[in-house]
């Protein structure tokens, strides 16, 4: 376990061998379990488990009812809607073994993903994306891509701030923050340094 630099409610467990970073609030009813680590000012909201080996980065938000498998990583900034499920075996079984089977999953810094969505094991969620409430994912998206539907699809594009970007001869800038985006290609786009 980390130091005392960091809030666990009493009904919560956090088990010898977790590591907690600074600043980080853990609520009700949630267990982490040995192995995981949890960067600074993270927010852990009700009911949610972090199994071994799952990582987060500094200021990762996890809304209520949110299981954080082996195998997650999620970077800095991240935020994970209620109830929204990373899964880790594509084809799970009761009755067999498949723990050496477990597909890494990559959520990339600053990437949201939405209430009640589905991230499938083995795919990566680019910088800065957004994953649509509901939405199946089960392949990569882009960086700053907005992804909804089952399964999910690109169907635009978002600023850092989370704005959505209106392009125009592959140039956009947004409405809300001023940050200036052109398209590279039909799967990506990136931020034009100030």
């Amino acid at each position: 376990m980390g130091g005392t630099d960091y809030f666990v409610h009493e009904s919560s467990y956090v088990d010898e061998g977790a590591l907690v970073g600074e600043g980080t609030r853990i609520w009700h009813f949630c267990h982490l379990m040995a192995g995981c680590r949890l960067g600074r000012q993270c927010s852990i909201g009700q009911n949610v488990v972090i199994m071994p080996d799952a990582v987060l980065g500094d200021r990762v938000k996890v809304q209520n009812n949110v299981s954080v498998y082996t195998g997650v990583v999620c970077e800095d900034d991240v935020f994970l809607g209620p109830s929204m499920v990373f899964t880790n075996v594509l084809n799970p079984r009761a009755f067999i073994e498949r723990k050496h089977e477990f597909r890494p999953t990559l959520v990339r810094k600053g990437a949201s993903i939405g209430a009640n969505a589905t991230i499938v094991c083995g795919t990566t969620i680019g910088r800065y994306a957004m994953v649509g409430a509901g939405a199946v994912v089960t392949r990569p998206v882009p960086d700053f891509a907005l992804a909804v539907g089952n399964p999910a699809a690109v169907v635009g594009w978002v600023c850092r701030c989370g704005e959505r970007l209106c392009f125009e001869e592959e140039q956009a800038q947004c409405r809300a923050c001023g940050s200036q985006y052109r398209r590279l290609a039909p799967e990506r786009v990136e931020e034009v340094p100030s």
